[in-house]
């Protein structure tokens, strides 16, 4: 009784061995005859402009902070079209909180934007990573009727092989849809800014 157990296991064994087999040639086919989604190697630009913001804006203060900085760093890094450099901005306008928009219309933050890029492209400067707060150094508070959130990003400058840091305090406020959109930001000189992320660096 004790072999013929042993026995049917090893049957068992055996056919389950061969339809693994015949699976996973068969996955394999599927894979190399039928397209499905292809496999898109976008640049970095691409990678934000083809996420849908409307559908998934960013959740937290700091998501959208990384991705307003990942925005930045696109601005001063990438040789950008004209059509990819105002597609940008207005993702990075997307994010500014109602009450900063009615003192900077879309075309005058524009118009600024491009003048900047200018200048540090003048200069041979880029923004060549980002990091920012840690979760747990996100502070938030309650005033005026609003919930607000205040967090820092460092940005990191290079220029030829020197590198500089420039520290920014952001001020987020949540909208009526539940948004958090960025109110206003300042320069941090010889601040502490906290615990930051792991840098994000792109050149």
């Amino acid at each position: 009784m004790k072999k013929k157990r042993t026995t049917i296991i090893g049957i068992i064994g055996i056919v389950a061995i061969a339809v693994m087999v015949i699976v996973v040639f068969w996955m394999q086919s599927r894979k190399n005859t039928d397209p499905g989604e292809p496999e898109v190697d976008v640049s970095q630009v691409m990678d934000i402009l083809l996420r849908d913001i409307d559908k998934t804006y960013p959740p937290t203060p700091k998501e959208v902070l990384k991705y307003y900085s990942e925005i930045t760093c696109c601005f001063y890094n990438d040789s950008l079209t004209q059509e990819q450099l105002e597609q940008l901005a207005e993702r990075s306008y997307v994010l500014y909180d109602d009450e900063l928009k009615d003192h900077m219309s879309f075309d005058q933050y524009l118009e600024d934007l491009q003048q900047e890029v200018l200048s540090f492209q003048a200069q041979k400067i880029v923004v060549s990573g980002y990091s920012v707060s840690a979760a747990a150094d996100v502070e938030r508070f309650n005033e005026d009727g609003f919930e607000w959130a205040r967090l820092y990003a460092t940005y990191r400058l290079r220029q030829g092989t020197e590198y500089l840091y420039s520290n920014e305090v952001f001020l987020l406020r949540k909208d009526d849809d539940g948004h958090w959109k960025i109110y206003g930001f300042d320069l941090v000189e010889d601040g502490d800014v906290g615990t930051l992320e792991e840098e994000k660096v792109f050149n």
